[in-house]
């Protein structure tokens, strides 16, 4: 009976979790805030005290996920309201480079050390401080970029280009599956798939790891 209990409390709090998401939208996951990760280990630690606690029933776990999902919903909604308590909430982006100048006693409010802030700029493509005219520490703990001139990928429009139509490349089979939503989506057909496949000696999508369609291009595809 506790292993069915435990059980039956796992699945009933992930669903609640699950919904919780859901109602508060993607910015909880992908922007994660100081509000947002203490909101997230609470609900985490509220769930997790509920599985071994013999005291503590569904009804209580529904009822504590339930108020601190509105307190959340609640703070979502002030900050969207109004603008003053956003800074105190969510926080300020912080310049961090300022005209080629790193700004040392910002780096230390955010708690940044050179490290860091190297590691930061590596995971936008920047491998040199030098190359950087402005850096931007976001709310979320990531740096937005903005290069020297001199640093900076010449666009069609400074080349005086004409401009070209952009298309999305769509997955069509990942780890041997054809993803068929994808398939139907970019107006093609399990005929014509494997009619590609055959242009590149490939009988089966299971013999393949990866392939992508780009229209006005052949199927790129990455075999095992």
């Amino acid at each position: 009976m506790v292993y069915t209990s435990i059980l039956v409390e796992t699945i009933i709090g992930f669903l609640c979790l699950f919904v919780l998401t859901k109602v508060l939208g993607k910015s909880q996951i992908t922007q994660i805030t100081a509000f947002d990760f203490i909101a997230a280990l609470v609900l985490g630690e509220l769930v997790g005290n509920a599985l071994y606690d013999k005291e503590v029933g569904i009804s209580q776990v529904l009822f504590a996920v339930f108020c601190w999902g509105i307190l959340i919903y609640v703070t979502e909604w002030i900050t969207e309201k109004f603008k003053g308590s956003r800074a105190l909430l969510e926080g300020r982006p912080t310049i961090i480079i300022y005209e080629g100048k790193i700004q040392k006693e910002l780096m230390n409010k955010g708690k940044l050390d050179i490290n860091q802030l190297q590691h930061l700029l590596r995971s936008k493509d920047v491998f040199s401080i030098q190359e950087v005219e402005y850096a931007i520490l976001e709310t979320d703990g990531t740096v937005s970029v903005l290069k020297k001139s001199l640093e900076q990928t010449p666009s069609r429009g400074d080349l005086n280009l004409k401009p070209e139509r952009v298309y999305l490349p769509r997955t069509l089979v990942s780890d041997g599956e054809v993803l068929w939503d994808n398939l139907e989506e970019a107006g093609l057909t399990e005929e014509w798939l494997h009619q590609e496949l055959r242009k590149q000696n490939i009988q089966s999508p299971k013999e393949l790891m990866y392939a992508e369609y780009k229209e006005g291009e052949a199927l790129y595809v990455v075999p095992y």
